[in-house]
Parts: structure tokens; sequence; C-alpha cells
């Protein structure tokens, strides 16, 4: 179905803005487009390799549901890059009309709908990812019980879902996706009139929503962390893969806050002033939240190599990891208590031992 303005016929994605546009801005020269999808598409694609291969040698059920998550926003962003990068390169080298390729709009909705999908996609996710990890650090018995490796692929396929509908929204009626200067992009009209002004709301909203929830879920979860890492029972169980994966998610979420704010807060403030968006402006804040497409998966990629360096020094100085781990015990006894766990490579042989034997106090335990 082609959509068209009533006034004068002109398909709708061209009634506000037509090319060619006379736009010399130095952001919207191919060296940024080029050089943005290049780098985003070939980091994504290390980072997924990376992922694969963690996936086949994990043994922790809640570090593999985090790495489903952390698979599914890597694949979104490598498609986000690859399909959006792709018609921007392309429009830079060949300079098309796209009045003459895309007379019916069909091509321009498209890719206005991938800007939107592959937009709320990372920030939804970011935000699913945060709930994960609450419940499996405040509610972990719960969680080990209700989730499985199928119900977070389904958690996954919900969240592009979820993205998915809003992106079709503009396709009937609520919002209109239109050409944005230089000509190389369509985004959906950031206005403060009629429906346009209803997409535009939702779309700032739900990122911003997704943003705070992410901040909330992860405070909670990071002082829940601090408490039981630091607690009495900090000798029971490892927290170490918790520690990797919420710093992780922190990195994640920072990132995509610094990215994405700027260009969700212009869209709320320009509903409030009823001012017309600056297309240098709108232009700068997606080049922003590209940023976060290019800088997530280098999150995955140093986290990967940080356990194989671990791995590397526990394999060249194995006294040193035995030497630690008596230091932590010993430190648990009382005064003129003497440890006998020397040589055991965990704390928690060292407890069950020094629990089943009677500790030598007093002098005698000097000789």
């Amino acid at each position: 179905m082609m959509n068209t303005s009533n006034a004068n016929n002109t398909p709708q994605c061209y009634s506000l803005k037509s090319p060619p546009f006379n736009y010399t801005h130095p952001i919207s020269s191919v060296y940024f487009s080029t050089i943005f999808s290049t780098l985003g598409i070939t980091s994504n694609l290390i980072a997924f390799i990376v992922l694969i291969k963690s996936f086949r040698q994990m043994r922790n059920r809640s570090r593999s549901f985090f790495l489903i998550f952390l698979g599914g926003l890597v694949v979104t962003d490598f498609m986000g890059l690859l399909v959006t990068g792709s018609i921007v390169v392309s429009f830079h080298f060949t300079h098309f009309n796209w009045r003459q390729v895309d007379p019916n709009c069909h091509f321009c909705n498209f890719m206005g709908m991938s800007m939107v999908f592959y937009g709320l996609c990372p920030l939804l996710l970011s935000a699913t990812m945060a709930m994960e990890r609450f419940c499996g650090i405040n509610r972990p018995f719960e969680r080990s019980t209700n989730m499985s490796k199928s119900r977070t692929v389904y958690m996954v396929l919900m969240v592009w879902l979820v993205a998915g509908c809003i992106a079709l929204l503009p396709l009937i009626g609520v919002g209109s996706y239109h050409i944005q200067a230089p000509g190389s992009w369509c985004f959906f009209n950031i206005s403060s009139k009629g429906s346009d002004m209803v997409f535009s709301l939702l779309f700032s909203l739900v990122g911003l929503t997704s943003i705070v929830v992410s901040f909330l879920l992860n405070t909670v979860s990071v002082v829940t962390l601090i408490k039981v890492c630091c607690g009495q029972d900090r000798t029971q169980r490892s927290r170490d893969h918790e520690v990797e994966m919420m710093v992780q998610l922190i990195l994640i979420m920072i990132i995509a806050s610094i990215s994405w704010c700027p260009l969700l807060i212009y869209i709320l403030v320009s509903m409030k002033t009823s001012e017309v968006p600056d297309a240098k402006v709108v232009l700068f804040g997606i080049r922003m939240a590209t940023c976060n497409q290019i800088l997530d998966p280098w999150i995955y990629i140093m986290f990967q190599v940080s356990p194989l360096r671990s791995l590397l020094l526990k394999q060249r100085s194995p006294d040193i990891v035995s030497m630690t781990c008596t230091c932590c015990c010993t430190s648990a006894l009382p005064p003129g208590t003497r440890s006998s766990t020397h040589g055991f490579t965990s704390c928690s042989e060292g407890q069950s031992l020094r629990e089943s034997t009677p500790a030598l106090t007093g002098p005698g335990a000097q000789s």
C-alpha cells in the first residue's frame, strides 16, 4: 500500500522534506558512515564468535543464561549496523535519488522501521538483563527452579516482538516515517502535532524508561551483591562470576545512557516546546546512539579475555593461589589459632577440614 499525502498525492515520506538536499555538514560525510559501519560490524562479529566459544565451554547455569542475553544483544547490534549502515553508505557513494528509487516509500518505511527496531532493542534487552540479574541475585532459589535456557530465548524473542510492534505503528497511522537530511536515511517525524507526537513520546518514553529500570535494578543488585560478598557467608560460595556479570551489565547501562539519552531527551524537549527539531542536532543524536552498537561488543570481548589471564596466572603460580586461600581461611580463626588448611586450593575445603579437626590453641599450639 502506498503512503500518500492527501494534499497533492505526494508520498507521505516526502511530504515534509523532499530530496535532493543541499546539506554539507561534515558529520554527514561518507567517512563517518563508512568508519562507523565497518568498525561496528567487525566488532560485533568478533564479539559473537567469542560468545559462541564461551557458551560452549560454560558450565555455570546463571552465566549461560547471561550469555544468551548477550548473544541476542550482539545479533541485534550487528544486524542493525548491517541493515542501516549498508543503506547509508550506499547513498553516500552513489547519491541515488530516493524519489526515483523509492517512489512509493516502501524502502523509506523499511529503513525507518529498522532504525526504531534496532534502536529500542538494545535498551529493552538491557532492562531485561537487569531484571534477570536482579532475580538471580535477590531470588536465587526461585530463579533456579523457574528459569531455563528455552525460557531465556523466549524472553529475547519477546523483546524483539515488542520492539517490532512499536516499529510497525507508523504503518497503521500512529506516527509516520520521513526522509531525513542529508537524504541518506529515514526516521519517524519528530513533531508535537497529532499522531506524530504520540509516536515521538512513545519512542522517547520507552527508551528512557528502559534506562531508568536498568539503573534502579542494577543499583539494588550491586548493593545486595556487596552485602553477600562482604558478609559472614562470603566463603560459602563463589561470587566471582556474578560480580563479573554485574560489572558488564553496569558498563552496558552506562554506555547506553550516554549514547541514547541526548536524543531521547531532545525529543521530549521538542514535544514540550513545540519547536521544529534541528536536523543537525537529530543527526548528531543518531550518531551518538550508533556509538552504543559499536562500543557494546568490546565489553564482552575484554571480559572474555580476563578469565583466560586468570587461568594462565593459576597455572604459572599455583602456590600463590594456595597461599591466598590459606590466608583467607586463616583470617576467620580466633586469635592464637593455627590453621591446618595449607595446600588446599579453595577456602571451602579448608573450612570443611577446620570444622572436622579440633583447633590447636594456647601455648601448646606454638610448639
